[in-house]
């Protein structure tokens, strides 16, 4: 049976002043803004960071990819975590961890040092978003959820799309060591910020922390996340990454048998009878494999095969974000409206033939058309990637909020990264070995990456026209 929703009585006693609340998703949002663009900021800036370290691009991947399994790892316990210490108090020290280690980074003189290092600021990334997201959720009633979610969706669009090109910049006129310094005064502002306008939520003492599910679904997950960055960079031989899949299949199996038969798991998943999380994670991952390709494909197709600069790619791919940051005021309304069925259900398909719509896009093709079609595709994207994220909040009570976060949050980080890997091998297998990339390789990887949107519709068709109403303001 799903958990009570606390009386409204109880339920506003548990939220912050009202002149204060419209400051939380402007804290969350800074968190977010950071580990969302540090995600990507680096890719650009590996070979003058290889350089100054002595060492090969190829080892110097190891940065990303040692970040990307921390975050695996750790996920899963921000929620129990943030119940066990308090949401506003592990979210300061989530900053702060990456704000330090950030420096760290900056400082570092040797590859061993910037993988230490990069390690410590995923843990602090681990549990920024996902906390950041819980106290979203203890700070506004459903009918006021959905605009806080929205609210912070900015970032987590603008962030991938922007690293890059930051990186560029950063690493061209300056030096690469500030593409970690920058993430500084953001951290800074964002604890001073959080000890100001985020409540001090007290939370029921969690259950006894479960060691054993920890270290088994740890294990599965970090065989995952590693199996799908070489799939994607194919740094290792294809039998050591199918073998690294089957063992974060059987690890992952064997978690949720014992999930299943545990009383309080590090990852609930009995969360997954709720249909409406149900079809936000399950469903909902497959639209963010799609989302999260993109901005890998598309400015390596604009420079690699069309010839353009970093900033002129940068520049044409920016109208993506400009698309996302205008839904914001429209999103809301076309929810009540349409309702979350609707609109995840149908946009789905519009976001699927709109990927595979820049499979026309041709070395001569104007970029004032390119800048239209980016706006539309823009619009789309957000629209789903709001819906999708805050349907997951629409059953979610006080009681099960930290779990769902922790579990959907899961999900999203896996999703995003097999989207990159995906779209890299689809690419690799294309070009067939060649260096030279044209755009038809491009071409065939954006066909690919448009039918997940696509097949999500099967997920999502099994949602009530009911579902979210409350979030959505239909009631």
């Amino acid at each position: 049976m799903p958990d009570t929703l606390p009386s409204a009585p109880a339920e506003a006693a548990m939220l912050p002043p009202a002149p204060h609340r419209g400051m939380v998703p402007w804290v969350v949002a800074s968190g977010m803004f950071i580990s969302q663009l540090d995600s990507t900021i680096l890719t650009t800036s590996l070979p003058q960071m290889a350089e100054g370290l002595g060492e090969s691009p190829l080892k110097l991947s190891l940065a990303i990819t040692s970040y990307l399994i921390t975050l695996a790892v750790f996920i899963p316990i921000s929620g129990w975590i943030a119940d066990r210490f308090g949401p506003r108090r592990v979210f300061c020290w989530a900053i702060a961890i990456f704000t330090l280690s950030s420096a760290a980074c900056g400082f570092a003189d040797s590859l061993g040092m910037l993988v230490a290092t990069r390690v410590l600021q995923g843990l602090g990334g681990a549990l920024m978003t996902p906390v950041g997201r819980i106290i979203l959720g203890r700070s506004f009633p459903k009918e006021q959820l959905y605009a806080a979610l929205a609210f912070v969706s900015i970032p987590a669009l603008i962030g991938p799309s922007l690293g890059p090109v930051v990186g560029g910049l950063i690493t061209t006129y300056l030096s690469w060591r500030w593409v970690f310094f920058v993430n500084i005064p953001f951290g800074i502002v964002g604890i001073l910020l959080a000890l100001k306008y985020v409540k001090n939520f007290d939370t029921p003492r969690p259950p006894r922390f479960d060691i054993k599910g920890f270290v088994v679904v740890g294990f599965g997950l970090a065989c995952l996340q590693l199996a799908i960055e070489f799939l994607g960079h194919r740094i290792v031989a294809l039998q050591v990454t199918v073998a690294l899949f089957a063992l974060a299949a059987v690890l992952l199996g064997i978690y949720g048998w014992y999930a299943l038969r545990s009383a309080n798991p590090v990852l609930d998943l009995t969360l997954f009878r709720l249909r409406t999380f149900r079809a936000s994670t399950l469903a909902g991952s497959l639209c963010r494999i799609s989302i999260g390709a993109v901005p890998f494909l598309l400015p390596l197709m604009l420079q690699v095969a069309f010839g353009l600069s970093p900033i002129a790619s940068g520049l044409i791919t920016f109208v993506m974000n400009v698309g996302a940051i205008g839904v914001k005021t429209i999103a809301k309304p076309l929810a009540r409206r349409f309702g979350f069925r609707n609109l995840v259900l149908y946009n789905a398909s519009v976001l699927g033939l709109f990927t595979m719509g820049m499979a026309l896009f041709q070395p001569d093709t104007p970029h004032w058309m390119m800048f239209v079609y980016l706006l539309f595709y823009g619009v789309a994207r957000s629209v789903q990637f709001t819906n999708v994220n805050a349907l997951a909040f629409a059953d979610l009570t006080s009681q099960n909020l930290s779990r769902g976060t922790s579990l959907a949050s899961v999900m999203q980080q896996l999703s995003s990264s097999f989207g990159v890997a995906l779209a890299a091998t689809v690419i690799g297998l294309v070009a067939g070995g060649s260096e030279i990339l044209t755009a038809t390789d491009f071409h065939w990887a954006f066909v690919i990456i448009g039918l997940f949107p696509v097949l999500s519709v099967l997920g999502f068709v099994r949602l009530k026209p009911s579902d979210g109403a409350e979030m959505a303001g239909r009631t």
